[in-house]
């Protein structure tokens, strides 16, 4: 029996424990790219994949090209790279040179190289070079990335949103490198790609093909396989597991590539290869797109797989079988979800995926049950179109281990219980990388789930590192398939997870739960001894429904791009030993617009999240712990051995002349620039010349050093005085510190116009502040896609005396006009929501004209929309209005007041308030009489579409 009072319920909570497995901070070596340092998710003690490779990151090897990132905005090219950054190569002689750790005779490759202007790809090759000496050419493709528009995209550069940039090559050496050695990739041509990104190289050392064992069939020499690939195989592939089926007899894949045109279904049978850099499948039938080279068990007729059955394909699952040894490297480059042309598929029961190598599908492995007790292990999954592993349909006992997933174009590993439950299964010491789409593990639904021992990094869009939920088609308590019996989270580490979902324009957590279809109520979810790091926006949410049964322990959250806790929805937690540091809002560590249906057990040992609360109705933009500025990227990364001047023994005057430009001459610094346009530029005295940060990947920043500690109150921005430097708004605030780490707001972040005609300057002063380093931070140009500046100059505040002569023009003295008696205070004034679709503007609630209409973000919820009366008044009546003919609906919503934009206060509790065209679609809500010059509306819910909706906001004295 609980004792009472054991633990204190709060509506909000706690904060956790020391780091629980080291990570390794990948610093920037002697001769480096000068990437910003950032954690890796490989070599994590205990934690993830074992995997057979030595990981280098372009950013920290050596090379002459152009360092990209930190940045992890959706559509930027740094925001998939591992790390959030990479190296661009443009010029011919660029290159990255890698140094070996250990020995290594093969290497993959991690790139980028841009699209066609028809979609089609090209094709273009780097120079790999050892010590200097070339060895061999490494063909590269855009042909396996780039998609375009909404899901499930398409390969279109007309259309929205382009993703999925990077690929991998893998190449092996004519012979074993030792540790130390040079590995370069250099660009010969830029004929065929204008621009080369390299992210990263994976270097191993492969072991000597495996050999036939005894007994074996061998699809070669035994049933006429064509180890060229010059020929479609499948014919011959399908009748040597028949046979092995049949006498019982391993069926062996010599070296050699291997072309099918559709795939092959075992049962009953091993299909061994001499190892996944020696035996490889591919191909695609060229008439019947929807086929292409893959292993799959038979399906299970009313199963998963809901599709047209073959006579050979049905009877399934398919049973006893063991796949390893081999490679499906396939040809898939877009995503069509109805086609079978995943690496592996069907239902395979009592079955072994070991030590299989899988890209270029569409899914690595979609296992479409019922089935049971099926292992994949020891493997790789890279460059998918869509998940890398799903577990659909009655999938139970069932484990996915020390597997490396990276750049899949869906989940990396997904368990969707559609419509029979998933009971019982494992995703365990895997390493999953770079999701595309969506979320790096997830359990949509489930019964008694192990998801521990893993390290997830780097989500890129709409999903977080770790996602259990009632989500997705048929998972629910009427099919059994909702979250039910304990899942088991513990000793994972999650790095850079989460990031915004570009549908609900907001973050989605690191950790995250959602009761969408139902309330997720059934289930037991212990997430214990777990580092959630740098996490992109929030590190734990709940949204789309109520979460309850949620135990956090021993969590160590260091490094939040928002807030610790971002509650949407009703939830009850408890946490014990959660600590939290590095939040970037660290006075309301907490989002909460549910008020009391926030509750967090604290079980003690909490800190560093209990701080405080807010419901703001917007989104702050993220602050990244390791987004700092990088400083390099460009030119010779070698420093020099020794000084190359001897230092002065007399420092310099330290008191600059009066009136002086603080700045010119000083070290600057930049987040990143284009071409030619580099930091520098900045403070060399010449207009002329001048700043341009790197293109399309806002916020940007520029940095002046100005030796020491100066009284500062003034700056002077400018851009090349010629006319044919139109007019131009760059939306930027200045900030000052004194160490280069903990920054102030010197001046807040407004609109800054360069004009011609006052020859492109602008002057900034605000209150004289001490400081040493100066800061611009960018994040609008109406002129081009980039913050630009020709010169940044600083100075001391201006000294001139203010005039002793108060002015000859005395203050009116009659005040503004009062409104007249009942008039709505709020038509026409200024108005902001926190976000909108399409073209319902905020503005279109205010305008007189209940036919316009507001409609915000959808499925987004909380939404808000606020009205400035532009001076105090006296509230007590509301009027709402939606377009008279449209059918009835309830919204929640309450409604706030605030004298400052800053601070608000409650004018009517959160309750439904229905809108009947019997009625004109009206609403009344009267208020105890209140001053407030801002009246926010903050909606939570609306039966009749899943968004705030308004067609009129009226504010009246009573």
């Amino acid at each position: 029996m609980r004792r009472r009072g054991t633990a204190a319920i709060l509506s909000f909570a706690v904060a956790a424990t020391a780091a629980l497995a080291a990570v390794t901070l990948a610093s920037a070596p002697t001769a480096s790219a000068a990437g910003v340092p950032a954690p890796s998710p490989i070599g994590i003690s205990g934690r993830g994949a074992t995997v057979p490779f030595k990981e280098l990151e372009a950013e920290y090897a050596t090379t002459n090209g152009r360092l990209i990132g930190p940045d992890r905005y959706y559509g930027h090219l740094p925001s998939e790279a591992s790390g959030r950054q990479a190296v661009t190569l443009d010029a011919v002689g660029q290159y990255v040179e890698f140094t070996l750790p250990a020995p290594a005779n093969a290497m993959s490759l991690r790139y980028s190289v841009p699209d066609t202007s028809d979609g089609r790809g090209r094709d273009a090759s780097l120079d790999l070079q050892v010590n200097g000496s070339s060895v061999k050419t490494l063909p590269v493709t855009s042909k396996f990335g780039w998609f375009y528009g909404g899901y499930p995209f398409n390969n279109n550069p007309g259309d929205t949103n382009p993703h999925h940039f990077y690929d991998e090559v893998r190449t092996k050496f004519a012979t074993t490198y030792p540790a130390g050695t040079r590995i370069r990739v250099q660009v010969t041509s830029t004929a065929q790609s204008p621009t080369f990104t390299i992210d990263l190289a994976d270097f191993e050392q492969v072991a000597a093909p495996i050999g036939k064992p005894a007994g074996a069939i061998d699809v070669v020499a035994d049933f006429g396989a064509d180890p060229t690939g010059g020929a479609d195989s499948t014919a011959r592939f399908q009748a040597a597991v028949d046979a092995g089926q049949a006498q019982g007899r391993t069926v062996y894949i010599p070296q050699g590539t291997y072309t099918l045109y559709d795939h092959v279904v075992v049962d009953g049978v091993t299909l061994a290869g001499a190892g996944p850099w020696y035996s490889v499948l591919g191909g695609r039938d060229p008439v019947n797109r929807n086929r292409a080279a893959g292993i799959y068990g038979k399906y299970v007729n009313g199963g998963g797989y809901t599709g047209g059955i073959r006579p050979h394909e049905a009877g399934g699952p398919s049973r006893n079988v063991t796949l390893k040894d081999f490679a499906i490297i396939g040809a898939i480059q877009e995503r069509m979800d109805d086609d079978q042309v995943n690496g592996i598929g069907g239902a395979l029961s009592n079955s072994t995926v070991d030590n299989v190598w899988l890209q270029h599908v569409k899914v690595g492995a979609w296992m479409d049950g019922p089935m049971d007790h099926f292992t994949l292990k020891n493997s790789r999954i890279l460059d998918t179109t869509a998940d890398g592993v799903n577990f659909h349909t009655g999938v139970t006992d069932s484990t996915v281990t020390n597997t490396f997933v990276r750049n899949t174009g869906d989940d990396g590993l997904a368990s969707w219980p559609d419509r029979k439950p998933n009971v019982r299964d494992s995703f365990d010491h895997n390493t999953v990388v770079l999701p595309i789409l969506a979320n790096n593990i997830v359990s949509y639904g489930g019964r008694d789930f192990n998801l521990s021992d893993n390290v997830m990094s780097d989500t890129v869009s709409n999903g977080g590192g770790l996602h259990i939920a009632n989500r997705y088609d048929n998972v629910n308590s009427g099919f059994g398939t909702a979250a039910a019996g304990t899942f088991t989270a513990a000793r994972n580490t999650l790095i850079r997870t989460g990031n915004s979902d570009y549908n609900w324009n907001f973050g989605v957590g690191a950790i995250w739960f959602s009761g969408h279809n139902e309330p997720m109520t059934g289930a037991t979810i212990n997430i214990s001894d777990t580092d959630v790091l740098d996490s992109s926006y929030e590190a734990v949410q709940t949204i789309e429904g109520a979460v309850s049964g949620i135990n956090l322990t021993n969590v160590n959250i260091d490094g939040a791009g928002t807030y610790a806790i971002q509650a949407q929805s009703n939830a009850q937690m408890k946490f014990t030993g959660v600590t939290a540091k590095n939040i970037a809002q660290a006075a309301t560590p907490i989002h909460n617009c549910i008020g009391t249906g926030l509750q967090i057990t604290d079980g003690g040992g909490n800190s560093g999240w209990n701080t405080g609360q807010t419901c703001s109705g917007t989104w702050p933009t993220p602050v990244w712990t390791n987004g700092g500025v990088p400083t390099g990227g460009g030119g010779t990364t070698t420093p020099p051995t020794t000084p190359t001047t001897t230092p002065p023994t007399t420092p310099p005057s330290t008191t600059p002349p009066a009136g002086a430009n603080l700045a010119q001459g000083r070290p600057v610094a930049d987040s990143g620039h284009a071409d030619i346009y580099v930091a520098g530029n900045a403070v060399d005295g010449n207009a002329g010349t001048y700043w341009e940060s790197t293109n399309n990947a806002f916020p940007q920043s520029l940095t002046v050093d100005l030796g020491a500690d100066r009284s500062v109150g003034k700056v002077t921005l400018k851009l090349p005085p010629a006319t044919d430097w139109a007019t131009r708004t760059e939306t930027l605030s200045v900030l000052g510190s004194t160490d280069n780490s903990a920054w102030s707001t010197l001046k807040p972040s407004g609109g800054v116009t360069f004009d011609p005609a006052s020859g492109n300057t602008a002057t900034l002063t605000f209150t004289a502040a001490t400081t040493r380093y100066v800061r611009l931070n960018i994040t609008g140009n109406t002129g081009w896609p980039a913050g630009q500046i020709s010169e940044f100059e600083v100075y001391a505040a201006d000294t001139t005396a203010p005039p002793t002569t108060p002015p000859t023009t005395p203050p009116p003295t009659t005040p503004p006009t009062t409104p007249p008696a009942d008039a709505n205070l709020a038509q026409g004034h200024p108005v902001t929501d926190s976000g909108h679709a399409d073209v319902y503007v905020a503005g279109n609630a205010v305008d007189g004209n209940a036919g316009t209409y507001w409609e915000s973000t959808n499925n987004a919820f909380p939404q808000s929309l606020t009205v400035d009366l532009g001076a105090a008044r006296t509230v007590g009546r509301i009027v709402l209005r939606l377009p008279p003919a449209w059918e009835t609906r309830t919204q929640t919503l309450s409604l706030l007041g605030s004298t400052d934009n800053s601070a608000y206060t409650t004018l009517k509790s959160s309750a439904g308030h229905t809108f009947d065209p019997s009625s004109g679609n009206t609403v009344t809500v009267t208020v105890a009489p209140a001053s407030t010059r801002y009246v926010r509306l903050t909606f939570t819910a609306n039966t009749g579409w899943p968004a705030g909706q308004l067609s009129e906001l009226e504010v009246y004295s009573s």
